[in-house]
């Protein structure tokens, strides 16, 4: 199977803007492409790529002022398959993860671990501490929000998306994650692209899209409390910890988003 993705984003700057974006496939994901992947700026701008802490590709540039599209678009194989359940997963004990695991059980930015622990505890400290327990949370998050872009905000947390009730997909992944954390399961979070491909229409609005990852038996597994179900032609961009550590775009003075745009479809057979 094959994918065709990517994205236009529009900005207009009141004056030169250095911006760090994070919009390209994940570096797991660079085998799969059909060929390589680039942004284009209009008006062309010089720009260099780096990789963060957590493997991400960074792309750093200076926005000129006035209007500036950001694009690209890529086709990328993938298996056809849905993500994979893999029910016999279990938790490892605290003291025998590895050490770079530790990062993902602490608190966050939007992860407020303190804030839900005593929840998490009640409302399933008492369930097998497997795959089930974590799909329980999926089960229990994807029930508690009401999604909505109406209810987008920035600097929502955890805690706040479990009082308020509604929320987007950050919000889903966010309290998916902590509730993750706080029953010492190591879980991160995951941005990218998510097609519609096996999804019955109709289709909303075609968004970057927000899930987690946990690490059970010895590997890191996909979960999505936003969709609760699995789905074909995810496409990675990037982890963290939370959102803060993913955001497509980070502009470093006043600007403002005038379009922005998303595409991922299957790619024909011929």
């Amino acid at each position: 199977m094959l994918i065709k993705a990517g994205f236009e984003i529009i900005y207009d700057c009141p004056q030169p803007t250095p911006m760090l974006l994070v919009l390209s496939p994940h570096a797991s994901r660079l085998p799969d492409l059909v060929a390589p992947q680039r942004i284009d700026f209009a008006p062309f701008v010089p720009s260099r790529t780096y990789h963060d802490g957590f493997g991400n590709f960074c792309t750093r540039v200076v926005a000129p002022s006035g209007r500036v599209v950001i694009s690209s678009d890529f086709t990328i194989q993938y298996t056809g398959m849905p993500d994979p359940v893999v029910p016999g997963a279990v938790r490892h004990p605290v003291e025998d993860l590895p050490d770079e695991m530790l990062i993902y059980l602490l608190a966050s930015r939007y992860c407020d671990t303190e804030r839900l622990s005593e929840t998490a505890w009640s409302q399933f400290g008492h369930l097998k501490p497997d795959w089930g327990l974590v799909q329980a949370i999926c089960d229990f998050t994807h029930r508690h929000i009401t999604f909505g872009y109406e209810h987008a905000r920035a600097t929502r947390t955890a805690s706040e998306a479990f009082t308020e009730r509604h929320g987007v997909c950050r919000d889903y992944a966010h309290l998916a994650i902590t509730l993750c954390r706080c029953l010492n399961i190591p879980a991160r979070y995951c941005t990218g692209y998510l097609s519609d491909i096996g999804v019955p229409p109709p289709h909303g609005p075609m968004d970057f899209a927000a899930w987690f990852e946990v690490w059970l038996g010895g590997g890191w597994h996909t979960f999505d409390a936003r969709n609760n179900t699995p789905r074909i032609g995810r496409i990675l961009m990037a982890r963290g910890r939370d959102a803060t550590d993913v955001a497509i775009a980070t502009t470093f003075g006043p600007c403002t988003l005038s379009d922005f745009r998303v595409m991922t479809d299957e790619v024909a057979s011929t």
